[in-house]
């Protein structure tokens, strides 16, 4: 058989780069540790530092290291399970729910939220940032858009804090058909950055949840985890886990 043009492709020298370096880490970093400045590595392996960056990013993508504000690049402790749901068919805020309400906000949603509810250009919907939180670390930051029409009996006369106890009882009230999801890789906005201590643009993945009711889209939600340290796995029950890195309270060697 000839050799295909896939073939013929040589590896690029970052992601050669990144095998060594992902050996090194298992072989002669502690969990936690500090990795050396990127012009020492880069001389320790031979190669221009545009390069050794490409590695880590790599790497820090795949979850082996973190790049901490202060600190600077360590080897990522090992991970800690954190259920997306407890169970298919519930609102957001039901009991066992384990995110947090940040606060509430009526205003037009993004374009591509406006049309996964059908919604027009300039309908303003209920907007509840929550987030979830274990062990004292941040693990996910949502966004929960609920039109108008979804809670017609939701008072106008509302203050900051029932705002989203409002909203929520009055989704509670409504008879939920079902729910889908859509998992994709994304970048952290500037909110959800400083929600889940990363920089704005770091890779993290978005989970899209979409709420029907009468054969329509009642809410939607954008569940953003941390890509760095967060893998999903599908169970036998069919729901989604996330499972996020525990924190390292050792003192780097």
């Amino acid at each position: 058989m000839g050799t295909t043009q896939l073939e013929s492709v040589q590896e690029p020298k970052y992601w050669h780069l990144k095998s060594v370096l992902n050996d090194a880490l298992d072989s002669e970093f502690e969990v936690g540790e500090i990795l050396p400045n990127e012009r020492d590595l880069a001389a320790r392996f031979g190669v221009a530092r545009a390069t050794l960056r490409q590695a880590l990013e790599q790497l820090e993508l795949e979850g082996r290291l973190q790049r901490r504000r202060g600190v600077g690049t360590t080897v990522a402790p090992p991970r800690m399970g954190v259920a997306v749901g407890p169970s298919a068919n519930v609102w957001p805020g039901a009991r066992l729910d384990t995110w947090n309400t940040v606060g509430c906000v009526e205003a037009v949603p993004p374009a591509r939220i406006g049309g996964l509810l059908g919604i027009g250009a300039e309908e303003t919907v209920h907007t509840i940032r929550r987030e979830r939180v274990m062990r004292n670390q941040p693990v996910g930051a949502e966004l929960l858009y609920v039109p108008s029409a979804s809670v017609p009996g939701l008072s106008t006369m509302l203050s900051p804090a029932s705002h989203a106890p409002a909203v929520l009882r009055e989704l509670h009230a409504l008879e939920l058909e079902g729910e889908d999801r859509a998992v994709e890789l994304g970048s952290a906005s500037a909110q959800d950055a400083k929600q889940l201590d990363r920089l704005p643009g770091a890779p993290v993945l978005v989970v899209t949840t979409r709420y029907f009711v009468g054969g329509r889209v009642a809410a939607a939600s954008v569940a953003t985890y941390r890509a760095d340290t967060c893998r999903l796995t599908f169970g036998d029950s069919g729901a989604v886990e996330v499972t996020h890195h525990q924190p390292d309270t050792r003192q780097a060697s």
